[in-house]
């Protein structure tokens, strides 16, 4: 452990900011899930409802990712790379 006052600190802060970088990141994993489930669902039963469902868990994905962005947990890179692997999702599965 530290003994200078300001690196005690630093180590503080270090830990409040992994908490909450990982609180993001488990928000983002949790809604991609439940995003690609629900294309699963759709894919297997197209209606009027599960579409919506989709478009749903796309949007609160989409916004948790760009939020984590603005936020510096995620690099805008990889938010982009989540982003077109949920966009990709739904169109391979409507092509087949």
């Amino acid at each position: 452990m530290a003994n200078i006052k300001s690196a005690i600190k630093r180590v503080e802060v270090a830990e409040r900011n992994r908490l909450r970088n990982k609180a993001h990141k488990s928000v983002v994993r949790t809604l991609m899930k439940k995003y690609f489930t629900a294309v699963e669902k759709h894919t297997a039963t197209p209606s009027d409802e599960t579409s919506a469902e989709v478009q749903k868990c796309m949007n609160e994905a989409f916004k948790k990712i760009d939020k984590a962005v603005q936020k510096g947990v995620l690099h805008r890179n990889n938010g982009a790379n989540k982003k077109s692997r949920l966009a990709k999702a739904i169109a391979v599965k409507a092509a087949a």
